[in-house]
C-alpha cells in the first residue's frame, strides 16, 4: 500500500505551463543582447531549471565581467511579452488541478514576478492562492533541497509525505535530496523523444508522459 501524501509540490515551468521552449529562447535572445552568443542547446543544458542567478554566474565565467544591471528589466520584459502572446497551461493539468483532493502547493526556480504572471496568463492562479514559493524565499535553489523544504515546512507537511512534479533533471535531483518522493514529467514541448528516452533511462524516478496519465496514478495510489 503507497503511504499517505500530504502535500503535492508541483514546478511551474515545464509542469503546470509548457514554457520551457518560449523561455529558452528568450533568455538565448536577451544573453545575445547583452553580449554572450551561446546555442540553445547551451541555454536548455546549463539553465533549465535553474535561478536567473546561475545565469549572471556563468554569464561572468564565459564573459569575465558582469552582465550590465539592466538585463534582469530587460529579459522579463521579452519574456512576459512573449508569454502573453504564446504561453498555455499543460495539456491535462486544469482536469488535473480541478480533480485534486491532496493539498498542493508551486515551488519554481523562477522569479515571484515571472510565476504570478505565468499562472494569471494561463488562469492557473485559483488553484495555487497563497501557496506559490519562489527561489528568492530561499538561500540556495534547486538542485539545492532548500526550497522544496521551505514549501514544507510552509504548509505544514512532513518532507517524507510529499511528492515533487518536476520536468527538470535539477528540479528531479533537488526533490530527491529533499528526501521527497519524486515523479518527473516529460510531456512538455520541450522534450522529444531521444530526451524522453534519456529522462527514463536515467532519472531513477517515475517518469510521465502526459498529465492524464499523472492523474490516473494519483488514483490508483
Amino acid at each position: 500500500m503507497a503511504k499517505p501524501r500530504g502535500l503535492i509540490i508541483f514546478d511551474c515551468d515545464g509542469v503546470l505551463i509548457d514554457s520551457e521552449v518560449i523561455s529558452t529562447e528568450t533568455l538565448r535572445q536577451a544573453l545575445y543582447a547583452h553580449g554572450l552568443d551561446v546555442d540553445i542547446c547551451y541555454v536548455r543544458a546549463t539553465y533549465l531549471g535553474r535561478s536567473i542567478g546561475v545565469v549572471k554566474e556563468d554569464f561572468r565565467r564565459l564573459v569575465g565581467h558582469d552582465i550590465a544591471p539592466g538585463f534582469d528589466a530587460d529579459f522579463l520584459a521579452r519574456l512576459f511579452a512573449a508569454y502573453q502572446k504564446e504561453l498555455s497551461p499543460m495539456p491535462g493539468i486544469v482536469d488535473l488541478l480541478a480533480g485534486l483532493a491532496t493539498p498542493h502547493c508551486m515551488a519554481t526556480s523562477s522569479s515571484v514576478e515571472r510565476a504570478s504572471l505565468s499562472l494569471e496568463v494561463t488562469g492557473l492562479a485559483p488553484y495555487f492562492a497563497g501557496n506559490v514559493f519562489c527561489a528568492s524565499m530561499v538561500a540556495s535553489g534547486k538542485p539545492a533541497p532548500d526550497l522544496f523544504l521551505y514549501a514544507a515546512r510552509a504548509m505544514k507537511v512532513d518532507p517524507t509525505a510529499c511528492l515533487v512534479i518536476e520536468d527538470s533533471e535539477v528540479g528531479v535531483l533537488a526533490g530527491r535530496n529533499a528526501g521527497m518522493e519524486v515523479w518527473r514529467f516529460v510531456g512538455s514541448s520541450h522534450f522529444d523523444t531521444a530526451t524522453r528516452s534519456a529522462a527514463r533511462a536515467n532519472s531513477g524516478v517515475r517518469v510521465f508522459d502526459s498529465m492524464d496519465e499523472i492523474a490516473a496514478a494519483l488514483r490508483e495510489d
